[in-house]
């Protein structure tokens, strides 16, 4: 049966989220939340690419006229056909797919194939809202799904298969308040290289991530971000739950000397960030994941500090249940809860704050 090829290059083609777009026929998907999207009229859709598996199992996400699913598979590193949904109703559908999990994988994205006698649709404009957050495996949505361990700690060996980054508290405030998101979120990361449990043993951190779209040594390498592509008036950073390990010896928030330093590259970061977004509103957090309350208060020193530098427009937001809530992942209610509170947040900052 003939099928209609529409190229990731094609303006019909809508993406959400930090793309390496290197080669505009197949950008690279790289982190957790990232999406495409297709308007069309035609019964069925397929979506075109070249997985390449780190660990866990396979799946990606899908919304089908608002509808969310997922759809696994296995094949890896060679390009092949995904089949998205088939026996539609041949009206108008709008199909997302999106990435659930972090760097367990990434994929090259092709473009979609529809029915023969599809008719594609010119995308929607995305809104004038736009978020960016940087965090760890909880803004990523790690292990959201497992419900039965709401308050307690992951099942074992999950593999992947209830990571979902939909449901992260990040992508949750970011519909909630109409606004795209990047999403740069990596379960395990912490501030520096060498600490936290992203990529172990050599762990990497945020301060070699956050400036990238790929940070995978092994397979693309490190492709630098051009900040110039898309500009938050909100940023949210989320990173310092995992920084208290490291090989050989965990680090102390308490010593002066380690506080000082992590501190500091925290500060070179958000410095960093606000010579490329200006105007924007910068919120410092931690999740309400279990850890010592000495790191919330590392956080409070920083944004005191860099007020005391003449930035102003930057605050600390503590979850009522910050740090308290779970031994284990924040499963869908406590991804919600936080959102919740975040958005409530936001919005208190008034309409204004939207319009730089």
């Amino acid at each position: 049966m003939e099928k209609k090829f529409v190229a990731a290059a094609d303006p019909a083609v809508r993406y959400m989220g930090r793309i390496d777009r290197t080669d505009p026929e197949a950008p690279k998907i790289v982190f957790a939340g990232t999406s495409v999207t297709l308007r069309f009229v035609g019964t069925e859709i397929s979506a075109v690419i070249c997985n390449h598996r780190f660990y866990n199992k396979m799946e990606l996400g899908l919304l089908v006229d608002g509808l969310e699913s997922k759809v696994c598979f296995d094949t890896d590193r060679q390009r092949f056909t995904l089949p998205l949904a088939s026996g539609l109703e041949d009206k108008e559908h709008e199909v997302t797919l999106f990435k659930r999990q972090d760097a367990t994988h990434y994929f090259d994205f092709y473009g979609f194939e529809l029915n023969g006698e599809a008719e594609v649709l010119p995308a929607l404009p995305g809104s004038d809202r736009r978020m960016e957050f940087y965090g760890d495996s909880v803004t990523a949505g790690a292990v959201v799904e497992a419900v039965e361990n709401v308050a307690s700690n992951d099942p074992d060996d999950t593999q992947g298969v209830y990571d979902n980054a939909y449901h992260s508290y990040a992508m949750i405030t970011a519909r909630n308040l109409g606004a795209e998101i990047n999403n740069v979120a990596q379960g395990g990361i912490a501030i520096f290289d060498g600490t936290g449990y992203y990529h172990m043993p050599e762990t990497i951190g945020m301060e070699t991530a956050y400036n990238k779209v790929c940070y995978f040594p092994e397979e693309c390498g490190y492709t630098d971000w051009d900040f110039s592509q898309y500009t938050p008036q909100v940023v949210v950073f989320a990173v310092g739950q995992n920084d208290q390990h490291r090989e050989g010896g965990d680090p102390d928030i308490n010593d002066p000397a380690y506080r000082k330093s992590w501190k500091e590259r925290y500060k070179e970061m958000i410095r960093d960030l606000r010579g490329h977004y200006p105007k924007a509103c910068f919120i410092m957090l931690l999740t309400v994941l279990m850890h010592d309350p000495t790191w919330d208060k590392a956080l409070d020193e920083i944004v005191a500090e860099l007020r005391a530098e003449g930035e102003d427009n930057i605050s600390h937001l503590t979850f009522k249940r910050c740090g308290k809530a779970t031994p284990g992942h924040p499963r869908l209610p406590e991804q919600y809860e936080m959102a919740s509170e975040l958005t409530a947040y936001i919005s208190r900052l008034g309409d204004g704050i939207w319009q730089v």
